[in-house]
């Protein structure tokens, strides 16, 4: 299967269990390590799309920068996603695409609806 991209945090249990399931399936996706490499606001705002989600929604809310931003649920989507970009820790991980749908692999067994 071509055209899939993982945003993986190889530190995270969850991301590198979803990459694991992935590959198991013979399938080897793009990684993007969205900590090193930040995704764009224009970035996140597909992922979104693709995701079928709401910015608040695919935010890690108990990182500790989120509350030292004083973002809220409430905040404005725009808000919450220059906030992404400027600071990917608080992007939940990880987020598999394949063509022009999302999953987030929380658990990792969500991602294979995809497939």
């Amino acid at each position: 299967m071509s055209n899939v991209t993982i945003w993986h945090n190889p530190r995270c249990s969850k991301s590198r269990q979803t990459l694991a399931l992935l590959e198991e399936r013979g399938i080897t996706p793009q990684q993007k390590l969205y900590l090193k490499d930040a995704p764009t606001k224009a970035e996140i705002s597909a992922a979104i799309t693709a995701l079928d989600l709401t910015a608040i929604e695919i935010m890690r809310r108990g990182e500790k920068t989120f509350k030292e931003l004083g973002l809220i649920r409430e905040s404005d989507s725009e808000v919450l996603i220059a906030a992404m970009a400027e600071n990917p820790i608080l992007i939940e991980r990880p987020i598999v695409f394949i063509g022009n749908k999302a999953r987030i692999g929380r658990p990792p067994e969500s991602v294979l609806e995809l497939l």
